[in-house]
Order: structure tokens, then C-alpha cells, then sequence
């Protein structure tokens, strides 16, 4: 099984001690027999609302890998026992035979020749709002459209479903089939979780 693994540590976490959770990881991925595909850096961001801790910045880390059996759970005790550590997630992205597809779609989102792409593509960039509206009001689904998805881990694909008080909007107002509606909420979820999005409004990281 394909799995993502993102986590943001404290903004005046050493080196030395960011290292030390990448190496820890990784040594956990080859106790399990796990097979690393893409590991990256999105650096440090501004959080959309600030932590419980009151921290509001963090440097944000992501793995990719293959694996099975207890590993996740391994992964989980390490980061809830890392006193730097702010938040973190795993997720299942599909089946192994799919890997090659879904290591293709991966984006950092700080890239801003990905973003440039999206934009020319009918993409989900922040020039496309009144592309979005107007699908909106024509009641089709701006995803279907475009053929783009919503995804935990660029704002900028989901931040225009969250009205200026934090709720988000139905599929009466957005014109989102049930299927890309709920990818929608449950990309919002995600990414209010890592603290990409605010609770209160659609403000996002930065």
C-alpha cells in the first residue's frame, strides 16, 4: 500500500534535531521493509491560525513510501513522543500497482512552475476565482471541468470552497458532484489539521 506521511516540527528545532527524526524515520521505513518514494522539504510557514501551543510557524516535512503490516503505527508512538514535534498525519494514497501514477502527481506546493502549470491548464491557481464562480453558478463541477482534485496539500485548491467565517460551502452553492464534494471536505479537514487552512475563515498558510 502507497502511504504519505507529513509532520511540522517546532521553528526553533536545530538542524541536527530535524535530522534526527528524518534518520529515526527512516530507520523505522527499513525495520518495516518499506520502500521510500519521495521524500521533501516544504519549509517554514505561517500557520493559518496559530497551534494550541500558540506557535505560529512550523517547518513542514514530507515521505512518501510503500509498506504494510504495523509500520504506521510505529511512525504514530515516534511523532506523538517527539516533544518538537506540532502535527502531523498519515494517509493511504492507493494500491501498490498505482505507484508509478501517484509518485507522477506529486507537487511540492511551494513550486511555483506547478502552480503556473495548473493555471494554464484550467488548473486550480489563484487566477482561475472567476472560472470557478462562474461554474458555480452554472451548477457543474468546476473539478470535473478542469480535471484537477482537490488536495490536502495546496490551499489554494480548496481555500475558495471555505466562505470568509470558516464554513464550508455545500454542493448547492458550489456545483461540485457528491463524489469531488466529499474529496473537498475531507481535504479541508486534512488541511486544517496541518494547519494549511484556518478553522475561523479561509484565510491560509503562508
Amino acid at each position: 500500500m502507497i502511504y504519505e506521511t507529513a509532520f511540522v516540527v517546532r521553528p526553533d528545532a536545530s538542524e541536527e534535531i530535524v535530522n534526527s527524526i528524518k534518520t529515526s524515520l527512516t530507520e523505522t521505513f527499513k525495520e518495516f521493509g518499506a520502500e521510500v518514494l519521495v521524500t521533501d522539504s516544504w519549509g517554514v510557514k505561517t500557520f493559518a491560525q496559530p497551534a494550541e501551543s500558540g506557535l505560529k510557524k512550523g517547518a513542514y516535512h514530507y515521505f512518501m513510501y510503500k509498506g504494510a503490516g504495523k509500520l504506521n503505527a510505529e511512525i504514530e508512538r515516534k511523532f506523538l513522543i517527539n516533544e518538537n514535534m506540532v502535527r502531523h498525519m498519515i494517509i493511504k494514497l492507493g494500491e501498490d500497482k498505482d505507484q508509478a501514477e501517484i509518485v507522477k502527481n506529486y507537487a511540492n506546493p511551494n513550486n511555483t512552475q506547478v502552480q503556473a502549470d495548473m493555471d494554464d491548464e484550467g488548473g486550480y491557481g489563484g487566477g482561475e476565482d472567476k472560472d470557478k464562480k462562474m461554474h458555480s453558478k452554472r451548477k457543474s463541477c468546476y473539478f470535473s471541468a478542469t480535471k484537477t482534485a482537490p488536495d490536502w496539500k495546496s490551499p489554494k485548491s480548496y481555500s475558495w470552497l471555505v466562505n470568509e467565517f470558516g464554513k464550508i460551502s455545500p454542493a448547492r452553492v458550489t456545483g461540485l458532484t457528491p463524489t469531488f464534494q466529499r474529496r473537498a471536505n475531507e481535504a479541508i479537514k486534512r488541511g486544517r489539521n496541518m494547519l494549511l487552512i484556518s478553522y475561523q475563515s479561509n484565510e491560509t498558510a503562508r
